[in-house]
């Protein structure tokens, strides 16, 4: 009976030795869809494919991701890398060896966000469906563009 307690024991304190590695794993899905679909997706300058797509990355670095289509200005964002809870786990169970795995493996962090979903801006100033207009406001003026109106500062 004493020997079935210690291996019970002992598998225990081995199984949940590294639990952010076990629970989570070092590799994290991160979801990329955009509106139109079919742009081009840069992670960390590195082509992956067109939206929507699903790719598997390294929990333990930070990520730079580009979206560009024709026609449409290109959406840039980040993802980073947080702190994932399930790394405590180590320390209430006396994980000594999830306290160095879960860190070299990159399990002890999350990347945020999970999912991306880029609206891309066209690159003309408006837009009509026939019966109303549409403006967007750009800081950055391209001088290709033709000036149809100005705003005025009403005191």
């Amino acid at each position: 009976m004493k020997n079935i307690i210690k291996t019970i024991l002992l598998s225990t304190i081995l199984f949940a030795t590294s639990c952010a590695t076990i629970v989570s794993g070092s590799r994290q899905s991160i979801n990329v869809s955009s509106t139109p679909s079919s742009a081009t997706v840069f992670i960390n300058e590195v082509e992956i494919g067109e939206t929507p797509i699903e790719k598997k990355l390294k929990r333990n670095q930070e990520y730079r991701v580009l979206i560009e289509l024709d026609g449409y200005q290109p959406y840039e964002t980040f993802i980073s890398k947080e702190f994932n809870a399930w790394y405590l786990g180590n320390i209430l169970f006396g994980g000594l060896i999830g306290l160095i795995i879960d860190p070299i493996t990159g399990a002890m962090y999350k990347l945020t966000p999970k999912e991306l979903h880029a609206r891309m801006n066209s690159e003309s100033a408006f837009s009509t469906d026939g019966k109303d207009i549409y403006l967007s406001v750009s800081m950055n003026i391209d001088p290709n563009w033709e000036k149809v109106g100005q705003l005025e500062k009403h005191q």
